[in-house]
């Protein structure tokens, strides 16, 4: 369900402020970056930046440590330790 928590007045410039009860929902502060995303509706959603990339990297991973054979902590240690011996043996 949609609902409207809040209006911004654009400038002359483009330029919005985003409103405290929408930086605190989507957690951004001083400093960070928003993503806007066109959804297939045709509006727009304004999101984390940071919290978007990591959704994303999460998405594009999904299954990765399994087909890779990763179960648990150790066979992450493993393979860490496996790939750090090769690049020194590289060098």
């Amino acid at each position: 369900m949609s609902a409207v928590m809040d209006v911004a007045k654009v400038t002359a410039k483009g330029q919005i402020t985003i409103p405290a009860d929408v930086r605190s929902v989507i957690g951004v502060r001083e400093g960070d970056k928003v993503v806007f995303v066109r959804m297939d509706d045709g509006t727009v959603s304004l999101r984390n930046a940071n919290l978007e990339a990591i959704r994303q990297a999460q998405a594009d991973f999904r299954g990765a440590a399994e087909e890779a054979g990763i179960r648990d902590e150790d066979d992450l240690v493993s393979l860490i330790r496996s790939m750090r011996q090769e690049r020194a043996a590289k060098r």
